[in-house]
């Protein structure tokens, strides 16, 4: 009786840019697959990026699967409205046998080979399993957000649209990574009056001698780096991201230029008492830890043009055009005008549905370029998966290469041995 549960060779879960790209190098090798996606495609991108959202790499940089940008502004950086009509197009190239609105309950491998993968739309069977939904789903939200006041508006960075959105009076941004900046700057150019809770974010240049610094660190080879060269080895995969910001052509964000500007920075957010606000004594070294690998990162592209003999424009250093006269250590809420607070503090992976010894003891992927010790089991899309492009336009193309190389591989040495047993038998 044959078996009522379809068989799939590979199951791919997410369907952003990371899913639809391998599903083009599988279509590409004719190895059969289905792309389960629990909203729609491209779901992150529609529907959790605020409304002046751009890209923070040049255009050029974006290099998905046989869908490189292949528009007028190659040095620009597209806006939102941009970006989704750039990976519409590329969706629609790929074509990407989707199971939308469909979400991964649960993969466990069985016994005797492969996996049982239960959906919401019912069961099916697989050799092998791509996580490629990221590492970004849950929101990070502190505990303390549940003491603080109802009459507070509270969002996460992923929720925030636009400055008119929010209740008047003063928002507290928590957390200057690369959208707590982006978003404090939105709403410091509304003219809107911004607290912004400052933690250790680096920062870098947007230009310097005469060129994006992105264009710099590629010429350096610093994108083509991979993991186990890096300095930090894996432990960049814990870093948080420089900021900077595509808006207006592209610009450096200078926390110490909005404090002039009338920005209110603070150290980080540590405690609320139901009165008062708490933050650690620490702006002036995070301010000053941010500027130092501003400079180190110009240093380095100073170092290189020397070696080379680069006709550039002179170097420069940068130099605090503010500085904090006192460390902040509380505010009280009441009497502070805080109508909103905005969590811009990051994400956590949620891997709960595969059941599989792949996961280190703090929760992450074990994995060596996307291919983990568990027969079968694959990520992609993740920050570092192999270089700093791995999460991004600019690389995960050629993750997604390197795996469907490797899945061909298994399933054919799995066919292979499958027709020798029969022959045996």
């Amino acid at each position: 009786m044959p078996d009522p549960i379809p068989h799939i060779p590979v199951a791919v879960v997410g369907a952003g840019q990371a899913g639809l790209s391998i599903s083009y190098h599988l279509k590409a090798r004719g190895i059969e697959h289905l792309v389960f996606e629990k909203h729609r495609a491209l779901h992150v991108w529609r529907e959790r990026r605020w409304d002046s959202f751009c890209l923070v790499t040049p255009n050029w940089q974006c290099d998905l699967p046989g869908y490189p940008y292949r528009g007028g502004d190659p040095h620009g950086f597209m806006v939102k409205d941009e970006i989704l009509e750039y990976l519409s197009g590329f969706a629609s190239a790929v074509d990407a046998p989707l199971r939308e609105g469909v979400a991964v309950e649960r993969v466990s491998p069985r016994p005797e080979g492969g996996f049982d993968v239960q959906t919401s739309a019912g069961a099916y069977r697989a050799d092998a399993v791509v996580a490629a939904s990221g590492g970004y789903h849950e929101p990070i939200v502190p505990r303390l957000a549940e003491r603080l006041p109802k009459s507070i508006v509270q969002l996460h960075s992923e929720q925030y649209r636009n400055p008119q959105s929010l209740p008047e009076g003063a928002v507290l941004v928590v957390g200057a990574g690369q959208s707590g900046a982006q978003i404090a700057e939105d709403l410091h150019l509304a003219g809107r009056r911004v607290l912004l809770a400052v933690g250790g974010a680096p920062r870098c240049a947007r230009f310097y001698r005469g060129r994006d610094v992105v264009a710099w660190l590629a010429d350096m080879g610093y994108y083509d780096m991979p993991v186990e060269r890096h300095p930090l080895r894996e432990g960049v995969r814990d870093n948080t991201n420089h900021y900077v910001t595509g808006r207006g052509g592209g610009r450096d964000i200078d926390l110490r230029k909005f404090a002039l500007e009338g920005m209110e920075l603070y150290g980080a957010l540590k405690d609320f008492d139901g009165e008062r606000l708490h933050f650690e004594r620490n702006l002036r070294v995070c301010l000053d830890d941010a500027d130092r690998t501003y400079n180190g990162i110009n240093g380095g592209i100073d170092k290189y043009i020397a070696e080379a003999g680069i006709d550039a424009p002179p170097p420069s250093v940068y130099a605090p055009v503010w500085t904090p006269e006192v460390e902040r250590g509380s505010l009280a809420l009441e009497r502070s005008g805080v109508s909103a607070i905005l969590w811009c503090i990051g994400f956590r992976p949620d891997f709960r549905w595969l059941d599989a010894p792949t996961f280190n003891g703090a929760g992450q992927p074990k994995h060596a370029r996307g291919v983990t010790d568990c027969d079968g089991v694959y990520f992609l899309g993740l920050p570092w998966l192999h270089t700093w492009g791995s999460g991004r336009f600019s690389g995960v193309g050629r993750d997604a290469l390197h795996l469907a190389d490797r899945i061909e591989q298994r399933l054919r040495a799995t066919s292979r041995v499958s027709r020798e047993l029969r022959a045996a038998g």
